[in-house]
C-alpha cells in the first residue's frame, strides 16, 4: 500500500473518530464548533510554524558566504527535487540532527544542528537534506497540521463530554427503561476516554507513515539510499549519547526522534525505529543497483 494512500487512510479514520463523538455529544453543532476551535489553533501554528520553531531553537540563517558548499549542496538537491531553494539555518545543538519547517515549497527552511556538520560525510549529510527537502515537497507540515487539527478537536469535544456527564447531561431520556441510560452512560464514558487515545494513536502513525515517505522519497531525490541509511545509524547512535532539552511538541519535526535516549515506545513515537527505515533504504538500495551497509 502506497503511503499517501496510508495518509489518506489515516486521516479518514480521524474524521470518522471525530464524527463519532461529535455525534455523541452535540450533534454536528458541536462537531463543527470543536472543528472550528481546533482548526484556527493549528492553522495559526501552520502559518509562523517556521518562525516559531526556528527562534524556539536560537536558529540563525547561514549566509552563503559561510559555508558556500554547503548552500551549493542545497541547492543541488533542490533542482533534482524540482523545488525552489530553501533558507539553512544552523540551531546550536550539539546532538547530530536536523529538520524542516515552512508550510511549502516556497516558504520553507531547513536546520541543520552544529553537531550533524561535524559527524557526518558529505554524502551522508546530502541524504538527510534530501530527506528534509522531502518533507517540504510533500507538503508534510500541512498533512501534519491537518492530522492535529481533527486530533484536537477530538480531544476538545473529549473535554466536554466529561464535563457535560459530571454534571449530569447525559441522563436518559428514556422513562420506561431506566438500565437503558445507566448503560448508554457507560457506553459514553468509554467512548470519551477511548476515542482521544486512538485518535492520538492515528495521529503518531501519520506522523510515522511521512517518515518513511520523506525516506524514499529523500533517497531518490539524493540517488544514494545507502547514504541516508548510515546517516540515520549515526545520528541515532549520537542521539543515545547526547541528550538535549527539546520541547516535546517539537519532536516529530527532526529526522531522528531527539528523546529517544527517553525509552520512548515505537507505537507512541513520532518516527519509525531506525531499525525499520534503514531496513527499508535497503531494499529501496538493492532496486536501485547499490550494496546496502
Amino acid at each position: 500500500m502506497g503511503w499517501m494512500l496510508r495518509t489518506v487512510i489515516f486521516l479518514g479514520l480521524l474524521t470518522g473518530l471525530l464524527m463519532a463523538i461529535g455525534g455523541i455529544i452535540g450533534g454536528t453543532a458541536g462537531m463543527l464548533i470543536a472543528l472550528i476551535i481546533a482548526g484556527f489553533m493549528n492553522f495559526m501554528s501552520y502559518w509562523f510554524s517556521d518562525k516559531i520553531v526556528l527562534t524556539m531553537y536560537g536558529a540563525r540563517e547561514i549566509p552563503y558566504e559561510e559555508a558556500p558548499w554547503l548552500h551549493e549542496m542545497v541547492e543541488e538537491l533542490a533542482r533534482r527535487a524540482n523545488m525552489p531553494k530553501p533558507k539553512i539555518y544552523l540551531v546550536p545543538m550539539e546532538q547530530p540532527n536536523a529538520f524542516a519547517t515552512g508550510r511549502g515549497p516556497g516558504h520553507a527552511a531547513v536546520a541543520v544542528t552544529r553537531g550533524i556538520l561535524e559527524i557526518l560525510e558529505p554524502e551522508e549529510l546530502k541524504g538527510v537534506l534530501a530527506h528534509e527537502l522531502a518533507h517540504i515537497k510533500n507538503r508534510d507540515v500541512l498533512v501534519a497540521t491537518i492530522a492535529a487539527t481533527i486530533a484536537g478537536a477530538i480531544g476538545f469535544l473529549a473535554n466536554m463530554a466529561q464535563w457535560a456527564l459530571f454534571f449530569g447531561a447525559f441522563q436518559n431520556n428514556n422513562e420506561e427503561e431506566e438500565g437503558g441510560g445507566i448503560g448508554e452512560m457507560l457506553a459514553s464514558l468509554v467512548m470519551i476516554i477511548i476515542v482521544p487515545i486512538i485518535a492520538t494513536l492515528i495521529q503518531l502513525a501519520v506522523s510515522r507513515t511521512r517518515e518513511y515517505m520523506a525516506d524514499e522519497t529523500g533517497a531518490k531525490i539524493c540517488g544514494c539510499p545507502v547514504a541516508l541509511a548510515r546517516a540515520l545509524k549515526k545520528i541515532e547512535e549520537y542521539i543515545m549519547q547526547i541528550p538535549e532539552n527539546v520541547n516535546p511538541g517539537t519532536a516529530h519535526l527532526f529526522i531522528e526522534n531527539p528523546l529517544k535516549g527517553g525509552g520512548i515506545m515505537e507505537l507512541l513515537s513520532t518516527h519509525p525505529s531506525t531499525e525499520k527505515r534503514i531496513q527499508r533504504l535497503c531494499e529501496l538500495a538493492r532496486k536501485m543497483g547499490q550494496e546496502c551497509i
